[in-house]
């Protein structure tokens, strides 16, 4: 079975890394001077792009206040789907090619932001979305300019998706869920408010905390940057460019955010400081992975939400069934984080340690096992799935698993160990069940 990931030895491959961070604003109240933000990118006609909930909702009316008493004129787009699909992302395309907007905002989690990155993209340089979505599932054509000025406004604790350059969605036509990414899509500016997660429901703050951690253990063991080759030309340096001291610095203190708060916020909303305290790291996070890359766990996610729909997640009852991302991303993680501890044991052992794993006296054999167990107790706490067997997965299903998560080469040439579709299988077999 063919591996996806070719390995320089130290010394013979890359020396450079980028930085491209996004311009963020963070702090509780940041969402009132919206209106001030926008006018100075030069936003007068704005579309903004919302779900229904969040509209009705604190969060939304101050927005929108915010952008009137401002002058500048908004047109709502309130059908953004949760988990969005290329029909969802095609209609709002057409509102925003037929809305002659200056500029977008996005306020939601991370399905909503997606949306707008990809109107946004779509409005100004009209394409198929298929010529945008990353190879080999699609063409991978790359964004031809800037973008028009977008600010992006999370109200939940998880994706980071307010600081990169990737839109997530199912793709109807070949069933898997797939992305769009490029550094043109980050948003002009994130507009972080940690007052925004305090009415969330625990099982919502759940999903997308684990989201938080999952993504930085990742971004924290990704293969180091200077594995890869040297490109020929400065412009081929990759978006995602594997772990990196930069990087390292937002992943290592979102994990610790994470290990020390995400328990508090899901079992307490009365507890600003836990919630606020995520929100941070949700910020953290975006940044490190946004440069550095995800990897397995996050491959394996893209079969888990797409193939079935029968599971309702705790906070997610209002919706259709199906796999919240968080929750499809980290009942993979233990199992995929004890396939790749032995690339670097004692990266897994810093992860799992500032997740608040006693590692003293541990040996590098060990770093699998102690990293899956801090993820385990912590899922086991906030009252997560114990595996997918629990989301309606069962050995039939690993072929079709396996077959869709090794599509997704974008994350997987991240891995700081080269993977097959049989270690795929292998890895889902794992993660069936862990209690």
């Amino acid at each position: 079975m063919p591996t996806n990931t070719t390995f320089l030895s130290p010394g013979e491959g890359e020396t450079v890394f980028s930085v491209n961070s996004s311009a963020i604003k963070f702090g509780a109240g940041a969402l009132r001077e919206l209106g001030a933000d926008a006018q100075a990118l030069g936003m007068k006609r704005v579309g903004m792009f919302v779900d229904a909930h969040v509209l009705a909702s604190e969060p939304g009316e101050t927005a929108v206040r915010a952008l009137r008493e401002s002058g500048i004129d908004v047109a709502i787009f309130d059908r953004a789907r949760h988990e969005p699909d290329s029909n969802s992302f095609e209609a709002a395309a057409k509102f925003a090619r037929e809305g002659a907007f200056d500029g977008f905002v996005s306020l939601g989690g991370g399905s909503v932001i997606d949306t707008a990155k990809a109107a946004n993209l779509l409005s100004t340089y009209p394409d198929e979305l298929i010529a945008y979505v990353n190879a080999p599932i699609g063409q991978g054509k790359p964004v031809p300019g800037r973008l028009k000025p977008h600010i992006a406004c999370p109200t939940t604790c998880g994706t980071g998706s307010e600081t990169t350059g990737i839109a997530i969605l199912d793709l109807k036509s070949v069933g898997l869920k797939t992305g769009i990414a490029s550094p043109m899509l980050k948003p002009s500016l994130a507009i972080v408010d940690p007052t925004t997660t305090e009415t969330l429901a625990g099982g919502v703050v759940a999903a997308c905390g684990f989201d938080v951690l999952t993504h930085a253990v990742e971004s924290y063991t990704a293969r180091p940057f200077t594995s890869r080759p040297r490109p020929a030309h400065p412009s081929q340096r990759p978006p995602y460019q594997g772990s990196t001291p930069y990087n390292d610095i937002g992943a290592i203190a979102a994990i610790r955010l994470g290990g020390r708060f995400l328990a508090r916020a899901v079992r307490d909303k009365t507890d600003t400081e836990a919630r606020h305290q995520l929100m941070f790291a949700s910020t953290l996070a975006g940044l490190a992975f946004g440069s550095a890359g995800v990897h397995i766990p996050h491959a394996m996610s893209y079969s888990v939400a797409t193939l079935k729909h029968v599971f309702t997640a705790s906070g997610y009852e209002e919706h259709d069934p199906m796999v919240p991302h968080g929750i499809a991303v980290v009942v993979n993680a233990p199992a995929a984080f004890r396939f790749t501890a032995s690339a670097n044991p004692a990266r897994h052992l810093e992860a799992a340690a500032a997740m608040g794993a006693k590692v003293d006296g541990a040996t590098p054999s060990d770093a699998g096992e102690i990293l899956a167990g801090a993820f385990i107790s912590l899922m086991r706490e906030t009252g997560l799935p114990s595996g997918i067997a629990a989301l309606g997965y069962g050995e039939t299903d690993v072929p079709a698993l396996a077959e869709g998560a090794f599509a997704q080469q974008r994350p997987l040439v991240m891995a700081p160990r080269s993977v097959s579709k049989a270690d795929l299988e292998s890895i889902y077999r794992g993660a069936f069940r862990y209690w």
